[in-house]
């Protein structure tokens, strides 16, 4: 027990104090997974619970202004709280540099990318973590991700990593239209007046875009790359690559359904802030990533948070006392 621990904390120390993170301990090419890194069996994947004739929807965004569209999105909103989407405007190239400034960053020597460590970092919007909370997880998630949370472009140019803060920028400033198309969409779902130039920049929010990366793990069955959880955000839009992983949790069962890739497809889920403004209409659903015994594994998520709130407070007039409810419950939960 003593030898155990003793190597345990040794691992931590590595893994942590010396920034190498799980891509370090992947690097090492060990036969058999380290302690820290073996997840209790409740948290990991149960394989006999995963739908193999199921897939959450796949939308094309092509003629957005169609209702036929809009009700999609809706239903996918309301019945899976995942979707994805094809011809969503943003251009293929965008989408591949991302991927290859995310790779570029994690190959980063460990000193460069510890100078983003939470202690050396030159900004608190931007920060390297390894699992979700070293400090606090017993087990370790096999994952390592750079966090970035978008002040305005002086600050990301001045601060982000520079081998992906162009690419990273970019992508975002893409995506800015995508995202007002979608919550244009949920919104007229649930009957608030369409987004116009004078209230978009309520709408839009706060955003941040993180970097993860799952690298090739000597026992994935034994591991997890991230928890079963859901997101706080509004919404969350996810750029996977090519070795998916991605599991959605079916809503009201226990079981679980795998999100394959789609060429040049996004993948977008609800958060907790919009399943909350939409007085549950909308769902939040638990999703967790599987470790990968074969690949590294990058997924590029970006989170938009609270425009909603503000739009709710600006549209209150026109809400009944239910949706006017649910800005009391936003703000105690997410502000």
């Amino acid at each position: 027990m003593a030898a155990s621990l003793i190597a345990t904390l040794e691992l931590k120390r590595f893994v942590v104090d010396e920034g190498h993170g799980v891509k370090g301990v992947s690097d090492l090419k060990l036969k058999t997974l380290p302690e820290l890194f073996i997840q209790p069996v409740e948290r990991r994947l149960d394989v006999s619970k995963v739908l193999q004739d199921e897939l959450i929807p796949v939308i094309d965004l092509s003629n957005y202004e169609d209702p036929e569209v809009m009700k999609l999105v809706c239903s996918a909103a309301e019945k899976w709280g995942f979707f994805q989407i094809v011809n969503h405007g943003v251009p293929l190239n965008i989408i591949n540099g991302v991927k290859e400034a995310t790779h570029k960053f994690f190959e980063y020597p460990t000193d460069e990318k510890n100078k983003y460590s939470s202690q050396n970092s030159p900004s608190k919007n931007v920060t390297i973590l390894t699992s979700f909370n070293p400090d606090v997880d017993k087990a370790y998630e096999w994952k390592d991700h750079l966090s970035c949370f978008y002040v305005s472009d002086e600050e990301a140019l001045e601060f982000w990593p520079s081998v992906c803060k162009h690419q990273l920028l970019e992508y975002l400033k893409t995506c800015d239209s995508l995202i007002k198309r979608l919550l244009e969409l949920v919104i007229k779902g649930l009957g608030i007046p369409k987004i116009n130039e004078t209230n978009k920049p309520i709408v839009m929010g706060a955003k941040s875009i993180n970097l993860n990366y799952y690298p090739i793990c000597p026992n994935p069955e034994l591991s997890i790359g991230a928890s079963s959880h859901s997101d706080i955000s509004t919404l969350t839009v996810l750029l996977q690559d090519h070795n998916g992983g991605l599991y959605v949790r079916k809503l009201d069962s226990d079981n679980w359904i795998h999100v394959p890739p789609v060429k040049e497809a996004l993948t977008i889920n609800i958060g907790d802030a919009l399943q909350i403004m939409s007085n549950g209409r909308y769902k939040s659903v638990e999703h967790k990533v599987v470790a990968n015994g074969h690949e590294n594994r990058i997924s590029v998520p970006i989170f938009v948070t609270r425009g909603l709130l503000m739009l709710l407070v600006h549209f209150q007039n026109s809400l009944t006392v239910g949706k006017r409810l649910c800005i009391s419950k936003f703000s105690t939960r997410i502000i």
